[in-house]
């Protein structure tokens, strides 16, 4: 994509960190933004601040573990701007720290649900929009350096960022095959610098935090 004007960015897990810094970007480039978040009173602020700098914004309280809120916040894109042309699958938790024969069920359906199911639900949900509407766009799936590398004692992490790194390169090749006018990134940080509340602390109820 080369003109931005006007044109409709999604971002998960956008009221914090990498998330807030995308959706101020984008609207700096004249964009419409959709921040979808998790924590209510982030998202709050995060649409005040964007919508005070004069961009067009929406924030929708959003768990991007659960398929129907994906659906619902793509319907809610499209009633009010009528297309998509950037999704950044953001939102992620980094899990808790320890051996692996040591982590739970609960601990692994946790990082899985919102790091890894929150890419599949925003593949699955954006992509068929892009492909239909036929204009020029892209999809930003945020991994980490964790997707390239693997360390002992954060092994939930790593294999969901690792899946994250493949699905967005078989994403890339099936888009580029199909002739389809999408670009596909994935998004590799070495470290960042963010609400630590929103990666690496657990809620009481699983939720998708970027």
């Amino acid at each position: 994509m080369r003109n931005f004007k006007d044109k409709v960015a999604v971002v998960t897990g956008g009221a914090s960190g990498i998330g807030l810094a995308m959706a101020r970007c984008f609207a700096r480039e004249g964009m419409r933004v959709i921040i979808a978040d998790v924590e209510v009173d982030a998202l709050t602020a995060a649409e005040r601040e964007i919508r005070d700098v004069g961009a067009t914004v929406l924030g929708v309280r959003t768990d991007v573990s659960h398929s129907q809120d994906i659906e619902a916040l793509a319907a809610k894109t499209l009633k009010a701007f009528g297309c998509v042309h950037i999704v950044c699958n953001n939102a992620g938790v980094g899990g808790t720290p320890g051996a692996l024969w040591e982590r739970t069920l609960e601990d692994w359906k946790w990082v899985i649900d919102v790091n890894l199911w929150g890419v599949i639900h925003g593949i699955r949900t954006f992509v068929p929009i892009m492909l239909k509407h036929g204009e020029d766009a892209h999809v930003v799936n945020t991994a980490s350096i964790a997707g390239l590398l693997s360390s002992p004692f954060l092994g939930t992490y790593h294999a969901t960022k690792h899946a994250i790194v493949t699905i967005s390169e078989v994403l890339y090749a099936e888009l580029a095959t199909a002739g389809a006018r999408i670009g596909v990134s994935v998004l590799c940080m070495i470290r960042v610098f963010t609400n630590p509340g929103g990666v690496g602390a657990r809620p009481t109820r699983r939720a998708g935090k970027g």
